[in-house]
């Protein structure tokens, strides 16, 4: 599913005359404004959920791209926000911890709608914790943008925000995104690749799953219910027949949420179980058993203690 092992202890093999580089590029912005769908087309693979649901993104995700010249170690942040909850705080402090840990910073936004106060909230986040990172202006969705406001985004940019470069890009359809990795490999400083060839994530199997499972859930619900979910899985088991079998169990805050997640009849949980094993089925080209639960965790969102036993809260 994804790919293992640790440090790469060498990395010459495939490396051009030119000095290689590598070293850590946090994909920062406002919620909602593609990161990571920016990360899943830069690393070549799925490895964050995507949905139009803010704060989809809840853990800091490491994905990898190996290339002759050098390795980019890609950080998909949890996006900057006005928190609620404790969780929110969580995640807005790991989203300001990896600013002050990358080399080089990719700051993204929605140029379909224009750079708004969430994005200036960004940037101001960006002034205070980045130190001597150049910072590259990534205009989003340039598919859908309207093109004679890209031009006034990018001079602003790069005249006032501070921005080493601009590189407008469509995460979607991946247009301009072999650009930005050219652009990112340039101001990467020079080093040996941190980890080896056929590299691409730090997420596992356990977390992999879960976070599919919850991505189905996150199509699927409105209004404030989707930041309620969470998704542990419990076991993963290989059993006789050669079936993969996967039991995992969601949680929610409230007992009417559990029922709009179970559905009438069960349909809700039928329809994400079935959406989630199919896309595990062709990721691991294997069958797959998947047994959901719904249980109901008052809270959890304000409490320490639930939110590391659900995988969230990380020390």
């Amino acid at each position: 599913m994804s790919a293992a092992g640790g440090p790469a202890t060498d990395g010459g093999e495939g490396r051009s005359h030119s000095p290689y580089r590598c070293g850590f590029v946090a994909i920062v912005g406002r919620a909602n404004v593609g990161k990571s769908t920016l990360i899943n087309q830069l690393v070549g693979l799925k490895i964050a959920i995507v949905s139009t649901v803010p704060q989809t993104t809840r853990q800091r995700i490491v994905g990898v791209r190996t290339l002759d010249e050098g390795q980019i170690v890609f950080l998909d942040t949890p996006g900057f926000h006005r928190p609620r909850h404790r969780l929110g705080d969580i995640l807005l402090d790991r989203a300001r911890q990896t600013l002050a840990e990358a080399d080089v910073l990719l700051f993204v936004v929605d140029a379909a709608d224009g750079v708004g106060p969430g994005d200036r909230f960004v940037l101001e986040q960006l002034d205070a914790r980045r130190g001597d990172s150049p910072v590259v202006f990534v205009p989003n969705k340039l598919d859908r943008m309207n093109k004679g406001r890209v031009l006034p985004m990018i001079e602003e940019a790069m005249a006032d925000w501070g921005c080493s470069a601009a590189v407008p890009v469509s995460a979607e359809t991946g247009d301009n995104c072999d650009r930005l990795i050219d652009t990112v490999v340039a101001l990467l400083p020079e080093g040996p690749p941190l980890y080896p060839r056929g590299f691409t994530t730090d997420q596992g199997e356990s977390r992999i799953v879960a976070e599919l499972i919850r991505e189905k859930l996150l199509h699927r619900l409105r209004q404030e219910l989707p930041h309620a979910v969470a998704v542990r899985v419990d076991d993963m088991m290989r059993r006789d027949d050669d079936l993969l079998q996967i039991h995992a169990t969601i949680f929610v805050e409230r007992k009417s949420q559990k029922g709009i997640v179970i559905g009438h009849r069960g349909a809700m949980l039928k329809e994400v179980g079935t959406a989630a094993r199919k896309e595990l089925e062709d990721r691991l080209s294997e069958k797959i058993f998947l047994e959901l639960w719904v249980k109901v965790r008052e809270d959890w969102r304000d409490r320490p203690a639930e939110l590391r036993d659900l995988g969230v809260f990380l020390d």
